[in-house]
């Protein structure tokens, strides 16, 4: 009888997860609240109207149509029990599973104040890009209208809270956007007009990033016109703008990138977790109480060769998997589970055209070169060659022409 493993999350961990159990001797089922795996790395792109959503998105059973033994469900995961063995969704269906992999991702941490989240959406799924892709498409539109200068100031500013790699790509993208790509088609304000802000409670940006990559990046977001505030922890947000301790930022336009959680499902599981809400998991990624079940991605706690917590990076979820999935196929009671090792090819992030950062194992680029390395190894991810191809015209297309093309409102006025 085939033994069930049963993958929670369509992400990079889940989705390499399965590709390497296409043996017939496994009963795989990929359970995802969303019908299609997102390559969220480039998800800012979709927010700043440089890519559509299907541009970074593909079906996930799209992926899986050759393989029989592979099931897709459609659903949420809201508690997992560890003695029988199966899952309950929010339909209040159970799966059963003999090996479990959970790899649900993380959500944005609000710190307590969720309230905020209306007002700053963060960028995890494509309906948070659209939104945010509406509303700076929306004050654009609104300040078009207005005559006052100091009337339609505050729709000229856009806040980005959160100076990790999303921040920046995201600040440094709507400084393209306000300072030259979409200003030729308005007739009412200058692009001078525009003000955007990098807020950040931390005393750099990037961190974690060699320090030389760090002040490069903020030199070169201060070239863009991004007004960077470090060392500045957010008070308070509200349909007004962004309260900081000695400064208020008057705008509707507030995007946060300030920080994660894990997903509330691993409370169920009654093992260890960190301050972030990351299970501690064995060297093999599996669970204290239970040697099936293996948690990987954004919701594991696993530490590297230095002693520190691996992040929560497209490249380690991606080895996870293909580690996880390699380790269930050739799993038994007699032989002894190897550990798993993260090897770490470099980190890199984009600030705007032709201007990225990147540390390959130790060697520091900055500028135009870092900024192919970062696109190609950015298309390499994608998954299926037509995602590829269109990334890579529509970035072509872009470098080109400095036009954006995807600059629709889809949603109606009441809405």
């Amino acid at each position: 009888m085939a033994k069930k493993v049963v993958v929670v999350g369509g992400g990079f961990a889940g989705i390499n997860v399965a590709k390497k159990l296409k043996s017939s001797e496994f009963e795989v089922t990929i359970i995802d609240k969303s019908n299609h795996h997102l390559f969220q790395p480039l998800l800012y792109q979709v927010a700043t109207a440089a890519l559509s959503p299907g541009d970074i998105a593909i079906p996930i059973r799209a992926l899986f149509t050759k393989r029989k033994n592979i099931k897709v469900v459609l659903g949420e995961v809201v508690s997992v029990d560890k003695e029988k063995q199966t899952v309950s969704l929010t339909d209040g269906n159970e799966i059963s599973f003999d090996y479990l992999v959970l790899a649900p991702g993380a959500q944005y941490n609000y710190f307590g104040n969720d309230d905020w989240k209306k007002h700053a959406p963060g960028l995890k799924s494509l309906s948070n890009a659209l939104e945010i892709r509406e509303r700076i498409l929306l004050s654009l539109e609104k300040a078009e209208t207005i005559s006052d200068l100091e009337k339609r100031k505050p729709y000229l500013t856009y806040v980005v809270i959160g100076a990790g790699p999303t921040g920046v790509e995201m600040a440094g993208s709507i400084a393209e956007i306000a300072k030259r790509n979409m200003m030729r088609d308005y007739r009412n304000f200058h692009r001078n007009e525009t003000t955007i802000y990098l807020v950040e409670a931390a005393g750099n940006v990037l961190n974690g990033f060699p320090d030389k990559l760090s002040d490069k990046a903020l030199d070169t977001l201060n070239k863009m016109g991004v007004q960077v505030i470090l060392n500045s922890p957010v008070q308070k947000i509200t349909e007004n703008g962004v309260h900081l301790k000695n400064h208020f930022i008057e705008t509707p336009n507030v995007m946060w990138a300030a920080g994660v959680s894990a997903s509330p499902l691993l409370k169920t599981l009654g093992d260890e977790q960190d301050r972030m809400g990351r299970l501690i998991v064995n060297k093999d990624l599996s669970i204290p109480s239970n040697k099936n079940i293996f948690v990987l991605g954004d919701a594991a706690h696993v530490k590297d060769k230095k002693d520190k917590p691996l992040p929560g990076l497209a490249p380690v979820a991606l080895q996870e998997g293909r580690f996880i999935g390699k380790l269930i196929s050739k799993d038994s009671e007699s032989r002894a589970r190897p550990e798993f090792h993260y090897v770490d090819k470099g980190t890199m992030a984009t600030i705007g055209r032709a201007k990225a950062v990147a540390d390959i194992r130790g060697f520091k680029v900055n500028g135009f070169l870092a900024w192919l390395m970062w696109g190609f190894i950015h298309i390499f991810f994608l998954i299926g060659f037509r995602n590829r191809f269109r990334v890579f015209a529509e970035w072509i297309w872009h470098y080109v022409t400095f036009k954006r093309g995807v600059r629709l409102i889809s949603h109606d006025k009441d809405e």
